[in-house]
């Protein structure tokens, strides 16, 4: 190897040296928001992995331990409880049925709304909508009274049904909009080269329309499922008295005594309650980030 040849390789080692540690140096503020959003990540899920900990300890250890997540010995019992003494298996039946069924109704119904909204004008469309974001500041526990009313005089009061009826009857204007602010950005000539074919407006809605505002029926079932799961007011309201079609929410009343409270089996009862939610936003949430930038972006 000749002198010039070993000189530029001494040259060129230091220098790569120099580059190594400059892209250290220029990473050292990426790391520290890594460091600082993992904190941040920690402390907001710190409740639910508290929650789950608590699960499975005994109702003594959940306060004696602290803010310590490991139990001491694992009491798988409280899960039993939870499930069979409790009711939890009868409660969660009623609550697939009720927030499927309700989730249902309110995909089609407010498909429909936004559709009409956002692909016609017609006379009176802005009174409508007007009307519809006016419903936005009416607190719910005004309309409590007329859902009774109306279900006593249905006869659906003491029912799922009822509850299905009555959770799928709300105005659900944020998600009319926001169908009604997707459906405005397609383009006409979907519409009418259907018509051209002969198809109908509720063929045009079935087979085209429908299927391409996916994201936003991703999005809308999403936080009407989140909505329904948790609900709490109206479900009480139509199991008052009859406890066997309570659901998971209204059943936590159950761990409260008089003069005790089953943390355990609570804790229990509330993991039971929150897997089917975290599972279902696993495979839901990449159409949720696009449904909401959809409909932002119109």
């Amino acid at each position: 190897m000749s002198t010039t040849t070993r000189t530029t390789t001494s040259h060129a080692v230091p220098a790569a040296r120099r580059r190594t540690l400059r892209d250290r140096f220029r990473r050292i503020p990426w790391w520290g928001a890594v460091a600082l959003l993992a904190l941040l990540a920690l402390l907001w899920i710190y409740p639910f992995l508290w929650m789950v900990s608590a699960s499975v300890k005994s109702s003594s250890e959940v306060f004696s331990s602290g803010t310590s997540l490991w139990p001491e010995e694992f009491d798988w019992e409280n899960y039993s409880r939870a499930w069979d003494d409790a009711g939890f298996g009868r409660y969660m039946l009623n609550t697939v049925i009720v927030t499927f069924a309700t989730v249902a109704i309110v995909v089609v119904r407010c498909a429909l709304c936004g559709y009409v909204l956002g692909r016609y004008r017609f006379p009176g469309s802005r009174i409508i909508v007007g009307i519809l974001v006016a419903t936005l500041f009416v607190p719910t526990g005004y309309t409590i009274i007329p859902i009774v009313k109306l279900s006593m005089q249905l006869g659906v009061l003491n029912s799922l049904a009822g509850m299905v009826l009555a959770l799928g009857g709300a105005a659900n204007v944020a998600f009319i909009l926001i169908y009604a602010g997707y459906f405005r950005q397609l383009p006409k000539e979907l519409e009418e080269a259907a018509i051209m074919d002969g198809a109908g407006f509720f063929r045009v809605f079935w087979t085209i329309m429908l299927p391409l505002s996916m994201p936003v029926t991703a999005t809308v079932a999403l936080l009407t499922f989140l909505a329904t799961w948790n609900a709490f007011f109206l479900p009480l309201v139509f199991s008052f008295s009859s406890p066997e079609l309570r659901t998971l929410s209204v059943g936590m009343q159950a761990f409260v005594g008089e003069n005790a409270t089953d943390w355990s089996g609570m804790a229990a009862a509330g993991v039971i309650s929150i897997v089917p939610i975290v599972v279902l936003f696993l495979f839901l949430q990449r159409y949720f980030v696009e449904g909401i930038a959809g409909a932002v972006k119109s």
